[in-house]
């Protein structure tokens, strides 16, 4: 071959992958998107038991199309305290399984000589992209993303068969792959390395399985490459890994340790087959779906083996990664690595957003009694509470601006335009808590005292005012219409009792019962109490326009 048709077979080649992984990541994107309402029920699923999380690993990797992707979920979910160790080998355990999808996809090439894949992907990303711009109802066009990625898949992969037709007939490149399969650790190697490069299992899984469509890859060859791609896929997970809590290390470290005692059970159980049992085999051409069924037996029978001592490989993290002092983090939940699938990223949003209105309750409980019984010793720590609300509600925030710039499906858009909606109100009921903590130390250092009808007016604001916002945070999650009713008439009552109020304390000032300085502080405080339920019917007008997902 000359150096031009090199180039030519290269950039060809180079191509053919580029549309595979954007066909992956097309065909996984549609997938994640009609089944976002399902993904959110994962998590739940997760803490019931590690028979549970390994299907979750399974169905997980198959809808985002990559075992790196899900197990770097998995290393943020750690790192946010949403999974312990022992419940993230078996989602690490079902991803390995999972990834095995796409090998028998991209096999079926060969199955058939009419019914084939790679033959009607064209067809498919016709009909794919007529539904996608031609049709408005979102479930459709969905759809047809599954579909034009699915095309895109197929023709990487036939585009990549064509580029490399002609190595066939070079006697370097079967010499190379005999060397793969005489020398385990050579195998292993090339395996891991090239999928460390590429950070795609699968995409390495598909060269080989081209390659192997050549007829020049033995089947020794390939039993080691497949291994040492398990463990080339780790990297990906080592590396997000970096910078996060010691769990998180940990569980990077349990994807690694897992990986690497399979590949080590198998490849002295291979070495051992094809030395003493079956020499012949080794040599012979290894088919497409010949490298589907050993990526999956591998895969599988890892998991098998080692499902019953999963409680080792936490041990032994725990052993290799010693723990560290760590400083706890605002908010802990919102990580990166985890908005690759959007569904769990606005789940832990939403933790975040409860989190803060709990906070904020606590401020707006604190500084209502404080005003009510003339008492600043906890105003100290209304304030330092204050502090650490702006600071949650602004990472909150800017998470949810950058998950607007993933794939969001409309329901999950809404929701996260309902969640930004949420936040501001939320904070500002936290402002107007603060407040009235500050009217407290005026009303203390001015030697200010209520009368007992002003106070039992407040009293009975206050009562109005707190029962309002349990409401509204209560829409939040239920959405429901007898909440937001509950809500709508609390800020109603507000207005219709605070009017009352105001108009009773100008009927004391006409009357002499209440200096004019009193009353600066008592018309304050009722004003600041108003905005709060103001505040609440909005956050509870947002929960209604929120979609679930």
């Amino acid at each position: 071959m000359s150096i031009g048709e090199i180039v030519l077979m290269l950039t060809t080649f180079a191509g053919g992958v580029g549309m595979f992984l954007y066909g992956m990541h097309t065909m996984a994107a549609g997938l994640q998107k009609t089944s976002a309402g399902k993904m959110k029920q994962f998590l739940t699923v997760i803490t019931k038991n590690k028979f549970f999380a390994v299907l979750v690993g399974i169905v997980v990797t198959v809808l985002v199309q990559s075992s790196s992707a899900t197990t770097v979920m998995v290393v943020g979910f750690v790192n946010a305290g949403i999974m312990n160790l022992t419940q993230s080998v078996g989602v690490i355990m079902g991803a390995n399984i999972g990834t095995t999808f796409t090998s028998w996809l991209v096999a079926s090439v060969e199955w058939s000589q009419y019914f084939n894949l790679e033959k009607i992907a064209p067809v498919a990303m016709l009909f794919g992209a007529v539904m996608v711009v031609f049709f408005r109802k979102h479930k459709v066009t969905q759809i047809g993303e599954i579909i034009v990625g699915f095309g895109i898949l197929f023709i990487g992969i036939s585009t990549m068969s064509v580029a490399v037709k002609d190595l066939r007939d070079l006697p370097i490149i079967a010499e190379l792959f005999t060397q793969f399969g005489t020398n385990p650790l050579l195998g292993v190697a090339v395996g891991a390395l090239v999928t460390a490069c590429i950070q795609s299992s699968l995409a390495s899984i598909s060269i080989l399985q081209t390659l192997a469509a050549l007829g020049i890859v033995p089947v020794s060859a390939a039993v080691y490459i497949i291994m040492g791609q398990n463990i080339g896929t780790c990297i990906t997970a080592i590396l997000s890994s970096i910078g996060t809590s010691t769990n998180a290390k940990r569980a990077a470290g349990i994807h690694l340790l897992f990986n690497m005692m399979g590949t080590l059970i198998f490849t002295v159980g291979v070495i051992i087959f094809f030395t003493f049992i079956n020499r012949e085999i080794g040599s012979e051409a290894v088919t497409m779906t010949q490298i589907s069924f050993i990526h999956t037996l591998f895969n599988v029978g890892t998991t098998i083996i080692i499902y019953p001592f999963s409680g080792m490989l936490v041990t032994l993290s725990q052993r290799f990664i010693k723990e560290k002092k760590e400083t706890k983090r605002k908010a802990a939940r919102l990580d990166d690595r985890i908005m690759t699938t959007p569904a769990f990223a606005i789940e832990n949003s939403f933790s975040e957003v409860i989190r803060l209105t709990e906070l904020v309750r606590e401020n707006l409980v604190a500084s209502t009694r404080s005003l009510l019984e003339r008492d600043t010793s906890g105003i100290a720590k209304i304030l330092e509470r204050e502090e650490e609300i702006d600071e949650l509600e602004h990472a909150v925030t800017e998470y949810l601006v950058k998950l607007c710039n993933e794939e969001l499906n409309d329901p999950e858009s809404a929701t996260v335009a309902a969640y930004l909606h949420c936040l501001t109100d939320i904070e500002r009921v936290g402002d107007h808590s603060e407040n009235i903590a500050e009217i407290t130390q005026f009303i203390t250092e001015k030697d200010i005292v209520f009368s007992d009808t002003a106070l039992s007016e407040l009293s009975r604001l206050v009562d109005i005012c707190v029962a309002c916002f349990d409401n509204c945070v209560k829409a939040l999650g239920d959405h429901s219409t007898e909440t937001f009713r509950l809500v709508e008439k609390g800020e109603d009552d507000t207005d219709i009792l605070v009017k009352e109020m105001r108009s009773l304390h100008i009927t004391r000032l006409a009357s002499n019962e209440c200096k004019p300085v009193n009353g600066v502080a008592y018309l304050d405080a009722l004003t600041n109490m108003e905005r709060i339920t103001d505040h609440c019917l909005n956050i509870a007008e947002s929960a209604m326009l929120k979609d679930t997902i």
